[in-house]
């Protein structure tokens, strides 16, 4: 609706009059739609999050520059972050319930899946797509950075529970599914020794004058709407 203008007056309008509520019913009757429809509702946010007005940059929640950012996309994330992390641990404890002595195939595949699949995949994907297709590389960030990344994503607590629960019935292979995803917070203590061999380092991300002045006009909501 406001492709190629500047001043946004259609998401500026929805913001201002009706905050984030038409986004709330629609990701309320899109779960809705989706479960109906056979289709998991874990997916029913995924045609909704595109179409809430957002900045033209995303600096990444943890970053400091998000602070001076108003768009309706940036502020529902923050509000939301520590509910979210809330109901996502209680949804770990109440979906783990698995003794400890559950440990089979299934374990080993998945551990296996998330402590050598994941760090290279992400690496020789980040890497093909850095160099040999020339996408190149966030400003500070090393190709060997890309494997730590990896070890981190490999801690499977939350979604691989989520996907042995659903993947597999009720009984033993489940059981030893969750007990390979238990096992992958182990992940973290890799991530962390192969951090400190490859010397990784915070750096701060350098910050264009443009990036800043598309976040701060009169209303503080420079958006896209897609």
């Amino acid at each position: 609706m406001d492709r190629r203008k500047q001043d946004r007056p259609n998401s500026t309008w929805v913001r201002n009059r009706l905050g984030c509520w038409p986004y709330v019913i629609a990701g309320a009757l899109s779960w809705y739609g989706f479960q109906e429809s056979g289709l998991h509702p874990a997916l029913g946010l995924l045609p909704i999050i595109p179409a809430i007005p957002h900045a033209d940059r995303d600096f990444g929640i943890f970053s400091e520059e998000e602070a001076h950012k108003h768009d309706l996309l940036n502020e529902m994330e923050h509000r939301l972050k520590v509910p979210v992390e809330v109901v996502l641990l209680l949804f770990g404890l109440a979906n783990a319930r698995v003794e400890f002595s559950a440990i089979g195939e299934a374990t080993l595949l998945v551990l296996l899946g998330l402590l050598l699949g994941k760090p290279i995949g992400i690496l020789l994907m980040g890497w093909l797509a850095a160099i040999p297709l020339g996408f190149g590389l966030p400003a500070g960030m090393r190709v060997a950075d890309l494997f730590i990344l990896g070890c981190v994503a490999a801690i499977g607590f939350m979604v691989s529970l989520f996907v042995a629960t659903v993947a597999f019935e009720a009984g033993a292979v489940q059981n030893a599914a969750k007990m390979g995803a238990l096992l992958s917070i182990g992940a973290a203590g890799i991530a962390i020794l192969a951090g400190r061999v490859l010397k990784v380092e915070k750096r701060d991300q350098p910050v264009d004058a443009y990036s800043l002045d598309n976040t701060s006009e009169t209303d503080g909501d420079t958006v896209v709407s897609r």
